[in-house]
This record gives structure tokens, C-alpha cells and sequence, in this order.
């Protein structure tokens, strides 16, 4: 590159002949130098020339991730041609490691002086102190850096940073499709068709094999650079159009009727496919010289750079469901018809995301399991996916880099393992343990019309949890004897606004109507901490399990409050209503909320009013065990939560796998507090039950019944499994060897309980 190129350029002088070329004309030449004949090495030489010459740079190069850790410098103008394929950088060390490794662009005037500076003397760059790196990145994934140099310190301008971000998206676009240089042979990267073990997180329990089906199979975008700018947007707006009629077919369809809460997704979906900001983006990217499915691309790309790893759980949310609009307008744009190919029955889906719209387009029995790259526990995904009892795996990191179509998969659920073309050793072993279920299910079966009695003659209830329309059959299919919580937030957590008193009245209607009778204890709105609505406003705390959530909130919030119990009311005519509340920390909140409920019925203004109304809590605060006489004497009812009481009990975040399985429910001061909880709604003659996952998990069951509790709520597969158990235990005899191993100094009254079970044949 001429000497000129670079001389015109200073800290001062943004114009003149070392001006840098606007993005539109940038691609323009870009286009013209990829239509010449030349293989995937001699583009990628001319892409870094050409920029060089369009940005006044000195250097221009391009390094590309080769197997799990290493940048490779593939391309370059301006440093020694010698170092291509041999200069070499771990991911995070030097500038270009550090922008691969944080996905974020880096630009200084004085390289050298950076804290993250590393010399590689094979290329000669030790004399060039200006420096602009930009991530070569695709939907979140990194696949390399692109950098421009200077000798001089200058600023390198917001325009040039944009300019070099578009040129990186473009190069993503033709690596992903395979115009630029293939992968280097021999260049250390392992086998990636060998088998393959991903720990990761388990949202939803199961396990689950079968054949790799690719959510967002490849839409390839070979040119990815507009000749035509008025006939791309032309383009874009017809698929749009499109994309809008496809979300009202989608909300008119009759299965909307039975799915009433995703209804509320979608119609999020359709302010998305309709928000003017969106799309005057989406233009300004076409303007600048991409066509429609590129300006679709980079849109996603940008909106994943700024809120994909955003800690916030509604802006997460926000982006998957974002995101997921814009994959449906790509299919639009690429495919004819934009359709999706469908699974063969019993496959496991692969995705990076997935919003809740997405999974409701797979017919119901297709899909065996769930493995997302990205994704969250208590995501909406998440949650129907649980309520449709399909495995899930979240935060499966490279999982798509790993998979290809129709191989093998096996999905772990209940400990978060993902396995990616599995040894024969490996798949036998998963056969069994799926074919051992098939059999407890069909043994589970014969047990559900069965009355839970332990040997020693102790009647046990069994209820079930639930939150959305689609756990409903299960209230049948699992021989609960009622809904022992009703989560009512998840019924505004998958809603664009507020529901209204009519929306709620229905929905709690349908409940009580497919309980038939069955008791069903609606927990107020629970919100806070990990649960959050996009339309209410939830305020950043340093500890939001501790923080304004739950009760504290309808107590504060007390428009809310009462409308959704004035819904429960209506809901509830000529029937019982069992109203609980979460959170409750003191006599006072209880007494307060109780006094709204009582205000209510007696405004209420019905034909046929409700048969009787009984006013609850969870109990899942150590300090409402020990609150006032009084609290046990005026509820109805209390439902002790074993989520949250564990974690506040011991001061150990139930979300953090350093702390969460340190402490548990066999615990001998656990035990303790629950034999306190049991004698003392015992005096008050107060009806007590259990809920959380330990309910859901036999011995925990069985050492919390020998203990005095004798109802509990759980996720309806855990049903089966916990009623052989107590069915075949003597509960006194329990209670004897975990008083032993109390009073013997040992805390391993686990142990003591998991040797009784096996030496007395009771299945756990």
C-alpha cells in the first residue's frame, strides 16, 4: 500500500485522500473484488487489501478461530505475508484473544500501551500503534477477528468502527456459507464427528434418544452484498407482510383455544413484526449496501452483541423472542414457501435459543428432547417445555458447532448431560435406564387409583403443581387428589400486558373445572427474584431473593392484588375457593393479605357466590415458623415451601452450584424445624402440606413423612415414584433410624435412611 494512503491520515484530519470510505461504497467494492475468479485464500487476501486501501489503514488483517482456543492469522495486508497460517494467539491473549473471547470491539491509539498487548515478532506489527479489532461473529458465535493498524496514534472514528463491524458481518456470512478459505488441513482442531459430552443445565427433567434435528438448519447467504437497494427493501417488505399473515394464521388456529397462555407469546411476536424501530432498522442496513437476508442477519447479530448475554432475565427474554421473529423472516426471504421441515417422530431438537412461538410449531409427541446452546432455566421455552414433559438441556455451549443433522443424541435432563454421537457402551446404557422407566411408568400406573397408605397405616396425600392449561390432564393421568399450587404467575408471565379480571376469571374457571371437585390451592401472583413480568416494572437489587417480591409486592401493589383475587372469586361460583399466598414472612403480612380477601367477598356481588373460601400460606421463611400463635390459628391452611425455606434456612442459593447441594432436606436441623411446623399446626389444628422439589424425591418424601407431614405437592411424574415408596414403608421404623443416627452425633442421617430403605426393599 502507497505511502500516501497513510500519510493523509492524523489525529486531526478525517478528510482528504486518507479519508475512510463510507459502508455502502465499502461493500460496493467488496462486491466487485469477490465477483473475480480466485478460491477462498486469494478472496480473503483481497477482502484485507481492499479495506485497507478503503480505510487509509496500513494493516488489515484477518484471523480465524482454528479448534477450540486458537486464532490463526488467515489473511493480512501489511504485516509479513510469511506469518499467514503460522502466527498463532490462544483465545483471550493479546487485543485480537481478548475481542474473540468477549465478542466486543477494541479500539486504542497507542496498541502497545494496552494492559492486553501481546508481540507476535513473526509479523512484524511492533511499529503500528493504532488499533481497531472488530469480532467476526455470527448469531453470537465468534469466528474470528478483523483488525485495521496504523503506525501513527490516531482515532479511528465511530463511522470507521460501523464501516469494519458490517465488513466483519459480511465475512461471518461467506464463511458460514463457505466462499471464503476452508478449513486449514491439519491445523490441530480435533475431530469434531467423534463422540462428543457437553455438561450443561437441566431445565426440564427426563431423558430422552434419538436423531439431531436442526432447529435453524443453515439458510445460507452466499452473496450477502446488494446489487439493488430499492429491490432488496422491496423485498424485505413483501416478506414481511408475509411474516404478519403467517402470526395471525398462527393466533386464529384452533389450537390457540387450548393453549390459552402462549396465545399472549404470539401476540408479542406480531408487535415485534410490526415495531417501526425494527424495521427502520432492518432499512438502514440495506441502504448501507446489504441485501434483505443480510440486513436481517446483522440485526440479529447486533441485537445479540448488545442484550444476548445481558444478566437481566426480561431483556434475555426479550431477545429470544426478538430473535425469533427474525429467524422466521429469514425462512421467508430464503425458502419459497418459508416453511419449516419438520422431525421425524422422537427427535431431539438443536437450537441456539427458543422462543415459546418456535416450540408451539412442532406437532405435540414429535420432539423426544430439547438441547439449546443458549436458553434459560426459567425461560418461557423452559416452562412449556416442563408443563409438555419434554427434557430440556440449557446452556449447552458449542452444542451446534458439534451437531450435525440426524446424528445421534442423547438428552440427560435430571443432570444436564448432553451426549453428541455416543459410543455404542454409552447408548446400550441409556436403553436400559429409558426401557427401566417404560416399566416404573406402566407400575406407576396400576399404583395411581390406589389409596397412599404406608404400612404402619399413615394416610398420605399426593397432589400435583401446576401453572399453565397444558399440566391439566395430568391431574388424571398421575392420580393426584388436587392441585396442590396453581403458580398463577406463569398465566401473566406468558402475557404481553396485564390480564384482565375477565382473562383471569376464565382461566382460573377452566382450572377449577378440569379439578372437578379435587381442591386446588391458587398462590397468588409470584413474581420477583428470577420471575419477572415485561410489563411491570421490577426494580435492580443486589439480592432479589430477598428482595420486593412475592406478597411484598400485592401488599404494595394492592390494585393487583385484588383484582386477581376479585378473578379467583368469580372464577369460583357455587364452588370452593382455596386462595394461598407466597412469601409470607410475618403475622402481619398474612393478616393484612387475609383482611383483602375477607373485603372482597364481602363486596362481592354474585348470584351464586362461592361455597366457602379458605385463606392460606407458604410457609418458606424460618421466621414465619416461629411467628405469633395467632398466625397458625387464622389460616385455613399452610403449604411449607421447600425451595426457598432450604435456601433462606441455610443461607445457600438453591441457583448456585457451589452452595446448592451442600444442604438438604435430611438434614437434622431441617428435620428439627420441621417437626416444629408439624406440632404447631398440629395445636392449632391447622391442615399442613409440603411442596417443592424434595416432595418430588422419594427418600427426601419419606424422611419428611416420618417426620410428622403427611401431604405434599409435586411435579406430576414424581407422583408414580413417590407413592410406590410410601407404599411400601413403615414410617415409624424410618423415624427410629434417623433418631438414631441424630442422637448419635452423626449428621449422615441420609445415609442412615438410604441403608434402611435398601436393607427394608423399599424402592427409591
Amino acid at each position: 500500500m502507497s505511502d500516501s494512503s497513510a500519510s493523509g491520515r492524523g489525529e486531526d484530519n478525517k478528510s482528504g485522500p486518507g479519508a475512510a470510505a463510507s459502508p455502502k461504497l465499502l461493500l460496493r467494492r467488496l462486491r466487485q473484488a469477490l465477483a473475480a475468479p480466485g478460491d477462498g485464500q486469494q478472496r480473503l487476501d483481497q477482502i484485507v487489501t481492499l479495506i485497507a486501501q478503503s480505510m487509509g489503514a496500513e494493516v488489515c488483517s484477518v484471523y480465524l478461530i482454528r479448534g477450540k482456543d486458537t486464532l490463526q492469522l488467515s489473511a493480512t495486508e501489511g504485516l509479513r505475508r510469511e506469518a499467514v497460517h503460522e502466527a498463532r494467539l490462544k483465545i483471550g491473549e493479546g487485543l485480537v484473544g481478548v475481542i474473540a473471547r468477549d465478542g466486543r470491539t477494541i479500539v486504542t491509539a497507542r496498541a502497545r500501551e494496552h494492559p492486553e498487548f501481546r508481540y507476535l515478532p513473526e509479523t512484524g506489527e511492533e511499529r503500528y500503534s493504532s488499533f481497531l479489532g472488530v469480532p467476526i461473529q455470527k448469531l453470537g458465535r465468534t469466528m474470528g477477528v478483523l483488525v485495521v493498524q496504523n503506525e501513527r496514534p490516531m482515532a479511528y472514528t465511530e463511522e470507521e468502527s460501523e464501516a469494519l463491524a458490517l465488513v466483519a458481518m459480511v465475512i461471518a456470512e461467506m464463511a458460514e456459507a463457505g466462499t471464503l478459505i476452508p478449513r486449514a488441513p491439519n491445523d490441530g482442531e480435533e475431530d469434531e464427528r467423534e463422540p462428543i459430552h457437553i455438561q450443561a443445565q437441566g431445565a426440564a427433567d427426563g431423558v430422552a434418544i434419538g436423531p439431531a434435528h436442526l432447529h435453524e438448519p443453515k439458510l445460507l447467504l452466499p452473496n450477502p452484498i446488494a446489487e439493488d437497494p430499492v429491490h432488496e427493501r422491496a423485498r424485505l417488505r413483501e416478506a414481511l407482510g408475509r411474516l404478519r399473515t403467517d402470526i395471525d394464521t398462527m393466533l386464529d388456529g384452533d389450537d390457540m383455544a387450548d393453549t390459552g397462555e402462549h396465545r399472549e407469546v404470539l401476540e408479542t411476536y406480531r408487535l415485534f413484526a410490526n415495531d417501526r424501530g425494527w424495521v427502520r432498522k432492518l432499512e438502514e442496513f440495506i441502504v448501507s449496501g446489504l441485501t434483505a437476508e443480510a440486513a436481517v442477519d446483522a440485526a440479529r447479530t447486533e441485537a445479540r452483541m448488545k442484550l444476548g448475554t445481558a444478566s437481566d432475565t426480561y431483556l434475555r427474554q426479550r431477545f429470544d423472542d426478538m430473535d425469533d421473529i427474525a429467524q422466521r423472516l429469514m425462512r421467508r426471504l430464503i425458502l419459497p414457501d418459508g416453511g419449516r421441515e419438520m422431525p421425524e417422530e422422537g427427535a431431539i431438537l438443536i437450537a441456539r435459543a427458543l422462543g415459546p412461538g418456535e416450540l408451539m410449531d412442532y406437532p405435540r409427541g414429535t420432539l423426544a428432547g430439547i438441547v439449546l446452546e443458549d436458553g434459560a432455566i426459567g425461560s418461557h421455552a423452559a416452562i412449556v417445555a416442563r408443563a409438555m414433559e419434554i427434557p430440556l438441556i440449557v446452556q449447552a455451549q458449542s452444542i451446534l458447532r458439534a451437531c450435525e443433522a440426524g446424528d445421534s443424541v442423547i438428552v440427560n435432563g435430571d443432570q444436564g448431560h448432553v451426549h453428541v454421537r455416543p459410543r455404542e457402551d454409552v447408548v446400550t446404557a441409556y436403553e436400559e435406564k429409558l426401557s427401566l422407566r417404560m416399566q416404573e411408568k406402566a407400575s406407576f400406573a396400576a399404583l395411581r387409583d390406589l389409596p397412599c397408605r404406608t404400612l404402619d397405616a399413615c394416610e398420605i396425600r399426593l397432589y400435583m403443581n401446576g401453572g399453565l392449561a397444558a399440566d391439566l390432564p395430568s391431574l388424571n393421568e398421575s392420580g393426584a387428589e388436587g392441585v396442590g399450587l396453581l403458580r398463577t404467575e406463569l398465566h401473566f408471565m406468558l402475557n404481553k400486558a396485564m390480564p384482565t379480571r375477565e382473562e383471569q376469571a376464565k382461566f382460573y374457571s377452566h382450572v377449577l373445572d378440569k379439578a372437578a371437585g379435587r381442591p386446588v390451592n391458587f398462590r397468588t401472583l409470584d413474581i420477583g427474584s428470577d420471575k419477572v413480568l415485561p410489563y411491570m416494572k421490577q426494580p435492580r437489587e443486589a439480592n432479589p431473593a430477598l428482595g420486593w417480591r412475592a406478597i411484598r409486592v400485592g401488599l404494595d401493589r394492592p390494585v393487583v392484588l385484588r383484582m386477581q383475587l376479585q378473578a379467583m372469586l368469580r372464577a369460583a361460583s357455587g364452588r370452593s375457593l382455596r386462595v394461598m399466598f407466597p412469601m409470607v414472612a410475618a403475622l402481619a403480612e398474612f393478616e393484612k393479605a387475609r383482611a383483602m380477601v375477607l373485603e372482597e367477598v364481602e363486596r362481592l356481588d354474585m348470584d351464586v357466590p362461592p361455597t366457602e373460601v379458605k385463606i392460606g400460606a407458604m410457609l418458606e421463611t424460618p421466621s414465619l415458623a416461629f411467628a405469633q400463635k395467632r398466625f397458625f390459628e387464622l389460616a385455613d391452611f399452610v403449604s411449607i415451601g421447600g425451595n426457598d425455606l432450604v435456601q433462606f434456612f441455610f443461607a445457600a442459593d438453591r441457583m448456585n452450584e457451589r452452595t446448592a447441594g451442600r444442604y438438604g432436606v435430611t438434614h437434622p436441623a431441617f428435620l428439627g424445624l420441621i417437626r416444629m411446623i408439624v406440632e404447631r399446626c398440629g395445636e392449632a389444628g391447622t391442615e399442613l402440606s409440603f411442596c417443592g422439589e424434595a416432595a418430588g424425591r422419594p427418600l427426601d418424601a419419606l424422611a419428611l413423612a416420618a417426620n410428622g407431614i403427611r401431604a405434599f405437592s409435586m411435579r406430576p411424574a414424581s407422583i408414580g415414584p413417590v407413592k410406590r415408596a410410601l407404599l411400601a414403608a413403615d414410617l415409624a421404623a424410618l423415624r427410629v433410624v434417623a433418631d438414631e443416627a441424630e442422637a448419635g452425633g452423626s449428621t449422615r442421617v441420609r445415609d442412615a435412611l438410604i441403608e434402611h430403605c435398601h436393607e427394608s426393599m423399599i424402592p427409591i
